[in-house]
């Protein structure tokens, strides 16, 4: 098998042993199994916490819209009139003069657990029996984009949690990568793109964020920076409680592609020069955006010091190669790679990312690529 390859795909999903089985009988696909959480397990095996993106085969139905919704007695579907919304992008519809804007998903996202071998190249187990739907009130449309950081024993794992009363961060615990309690929100509206490093820093956990507004502003004319969304960090005593650092973190910087939004991407990892992290860029195309993967290295003893960053040369692009066959499937205009994990395998890093919003993909790159 070759170094950058998919290794699960929508289909390789069983609907049949869908949550949304236990309420919902109308007929469902899945949009995307994507953008997994990653881990390497306690028996060396690699985790995969992939998001599976569940839509209704017919989401239109008469004159509205259709939106799956959790509740404490099951799932709802949630009628929209059509002449009250706008349905430009696949993934999401929103309702007509709003401002701020109000929106639907033609989709629910629940998580499940896939284990690979250690080098992650043979899929071993589909662990069903541990996925992660909603069980509260601020995920009742959806848990999204699961990241995973193993600090000292425990596995700290962060999570989008979509409701209409807020879109947070919410946070997971497990003792052994694959069992995992809910312990509530940890980052409130729009907080995106949590990552807890691998490890302490100064006895705290330290942690990357990406808080998103309806407003920033502009930078003199003469500075290397752009406004807008940024990586920024914070640090907290026990991992639930957190304190945003003062310090500015990773920023979109004048003559690269990544102009229109960054967010965090990989959990960060100690090496011999520093914490290395990647993240993605967005470049504005169409309604969505090109998303590429970059690096960046940080300072072991005080992460708020940036020592560099590669953000010209992408580290991950889409790759149309890999989704060749399941092309049928594609739903959005632009190249999407979302980079959202790194393994440690000895003279080489394992890299898992959500390829085209639609599978999961796997980058062997030797750790030479980050010196």
């Amino acid at each position: 098998m070759p170094d950058d390859y998919l290794i699960f795909r929508p289909d390789d999903v069983d609907l049949s042993r869908s949550p949304l089985r236990t309420s919902i009988a109308e007929p469902t696909y899945v949009l995307g199994a994507f953008n997994p959480g990653f881990t390497r397990l306690p028996n060396g095996n690699l985790l995969l916490m992939v998001r599976v993106a569940e839509a209704l085969q017919d989401p239109v139905h008469g004159d509205s819209a259709r939106a799956i919704r959790w509740a404490a007695d099951g799932y709802h579907l949630d009628r929209h009139p059509l002449h009250g919304i706008h349905m430009d992008d696949p993934r999401q519809f929103a309702l007509k003069d709003r401002n701020p804007r109000l929106l639907g998903l033609t989709s629910l996202s629940w998580l499940l657990p896939v284990e690979l071998d250690a080098e992650g190249r043979i899929i071993l187990t589909i662990h069903y029996d541990k996925a992660i739907a909603p069980t509260a009130s601020f995920l009742e449309y959806g848990v999204e984009d699961a990241r995973i950081s193993k600090v000292d024993d425990t596995y700290w794992m962060t999570v989008c949690g979509v409701s209409a009363e807020r879109h947070c961060t919410a946070m997971y615990r497990s003792a052994n990568g694959l069992d995992y309690e809910l312990l509530g929100v940890v980052l409130d509206h729009q907080n995106k793109d949590m990552l807890l490093f691998e490890g302490k820093v100064g006895g705290k956990f330290i942690a990357l964020t990406r808080p998103l507004g309806e407003v920033y502003f502009a930078y003199p004319e003469d500075s290397e920076w752009l406004g807008g969304p940024s990586i920024n960090m914070a640090q907290s005593p026990d991992g639930l409680h957190w304190k945003p650092l003062d310090t500015p973190g990773i920023r979109a910087r004048k003559g690269t592609t990544s102009t229109q939004r960054i967010g965090g991407g990989s959990q960060p990892v100690l090496t011999p020069e520093g914490w290395m992290m990647i993240y993605h860029g967005v470049e504005k195309q169409d309604a969505v955006g090109v998303y590429r993967s970059f690096w960046a290295l940080l300072d072991k003893d005080d992460p708020s010091k940036i020592l560099r960053v590669e953000d010209e040369v992408p580290l991950l692009e889409a790759n149309p190669t890999l989704t060749a066959d399941i092309a049928h499937q594609m739903y959005l205009p632009t190249p999407v790679v979302f980079t959202t994990g790194v393994a440690d395998a000895g003279d080489h890093y394992i890299v898992a990312s959500g390829e085209a919003d639609l599978a999961c993909r796997i980058t062997q790159i030797p750790k030479e690529r980050f010196r």
